[in-house]
């Protein structure tokens, strides 16, 4: 068996700056994210190209490297606009670009700016590994499809780095190429559009007898999210060079939960500490934040009819409720100064401060001050003022995380 000298890096999704500051404040090594065309997560918020210079900044500075993706069909007509955007991001020092059309990776060798061939394009051998090896790439996404056995197979036989989801949605279809909802509402699963119909109920009708089924019980195009913490051991000794979650269009809670949780996971592996209550532990964690049921995908046999979801929406064990935004913040003292606009808090509760700049920050609440006076409690209108060692910003949210029975 391989095992890893050095740590797999941690890549984390990043839909807008919240969520970027999240993912490199919990642990991440690398962040990938998307422009505002030819992206595979269009109904991200994503940035824009004047928005990159600063993003790579931000990550340079904190010793992060930059992922963006350019991994949607390109269509004539996008050409000239596709290699303006790969110049743009050599300019500005994007590491590399993530992409599945041979044009952008003819492009990105044109420009000299390294190059991972996405999920998109379904390597699942290590002899069409080496087809993009030869066409310049330095990195391979491997498909969903792929089980833990034959990545390691591909590991023997290629020297390219490999990466693989570790975290986050799948999807029905064969790496994520389906059709059903540009069929239905135009939007293009393959132009980074897709609005998941899959994931709904469905009424069946029969005309002839005026009678109708719901088929939304088991949710059968809906499935499970894949989670690895239960052995993500097995993934750093098979020798992934990249652990990726999935969640661009998530909310950055869950982008700063999963980032974090998987960061302790690969250091107590590394301090040969991650056992099996750690591991429980690291779960119930994961289990707090929007999840559809957790599954281990291919890595262990195809998915079967007890992997899909059978509830719509979310299992989390616990949600956010908006209560309030911060007034003020007194660096000196580290006190936040913040109003209730809804609801009741009181001490011992969860809040979480959520903004662009602040990104995410969770408080276990131990003590405040409410209108000027020492309480266990606070409801709307109040002001409050409570001690956050961590600096928060004028109109930063703060929300109420309870516990879903």
């Amino acid at each position: 068996m391989i095992t890893k000298k050095h740590k797999p890096e941690l890549m984390a999704p990043a839909g807008n700056w919240t969520m970027l500051r999240a993912a490199v404040s919990n642990g991440a090594d690398a962040v990938y994210f998307g422009l505002d065309k030819l992206n595979m997560r269009a109904k991200a918020a994503n940035f824009t190209v004047a928005e990159l210079p600063e993003v790579i900044s931000f990550c340079k500075e904190h010793t992060v490297r930059t992922y963006l993706t350019l991994n949607t069909i390109v269509f004539e007509e996008e050409l000239a606009e596709l290699e303006e955007i790969i110049s743009t991001a050599k300019k500005n020092g994007v590491d590399r670009i993530i992409c599945s059309d041979l044009a952008a990776a003819d492009l990105c060798s044109k420009h000299n700016l390294p190059f991972c061939i996405s999920t998109q394009s379904s390597i699942s051998n290590s002899l069409a590994a080496d087809v993009y090896k030869r066409l310049g790439a330095v990195r391979i996404v491997l498909a969903r499809e792929c089980s833990l056995e034959e990545i390691k197979i591909i590991r023997e036989k290629t020297d390219l780095e490999i990466e693989a989801f570790i975290h986050g949605a799948m999807c029905i279809a064969v790496s994520g190429r389906c059709f059903m909802s540009h069929h239905l509402f135009g939007k293009s699963a393959n132009r980074g559009e897709c609005v998941q119909p899959c994931r709904r109920e469905y009424e069946i009708i029969d005309p002839s007898i005026d009678k109708s089924l719901i088929i939304g019980e088991d949710y059968i195009m809906s499935p499970k999210d894949l989670c690895t913490i239960e052995f993500i051991d097995q993934l750093i000794e098979s020798g992934i060079d990249s652990f990726k979650i999935e969640g661009r269009k998530r909310a950055p809670e869950y982008v700063a939960k999963a980032v974090s949780v998987y960061r302790r996971a690969i250091d107590l592996y590394f301090e040969h500490n991650l056992n099996k209550e750690n591991k429980t532990k690291l779960l119930a964690e994961l289990e707090k934040v929007y999840n559809r049921g957790f599954s281990s995908g291919f890595y262990f046999n195809v998915p079967s009819s007890e992997e899909y979801a059978g509830v719509h929406g979310s299992r989390a064990t616990t949600r956010k409720v908006y209560v309030g935004k911060v007034i003020n913040y007194f660096k000196d003292a580290e006190v936040a100064h913040l109003i209730l606009e809804t609801g009741e808090i009181k001490i011992g509760d969860n809040l979480l401060v959520l903004g662009e700049t602040t990104g995410v920050l969770e408080i276990k609440l131990m003590k405040m001050n409410v209108n000027d006076k020492d309480k266990s409690s606070a409801k709307k209108g109040d002001e409050i003022t409570m001690k956050i060692p961590s600096i928060v910003r004028r109109n930063d949210k703060v929300y109420l995380i309870q516990q879903i029975n």
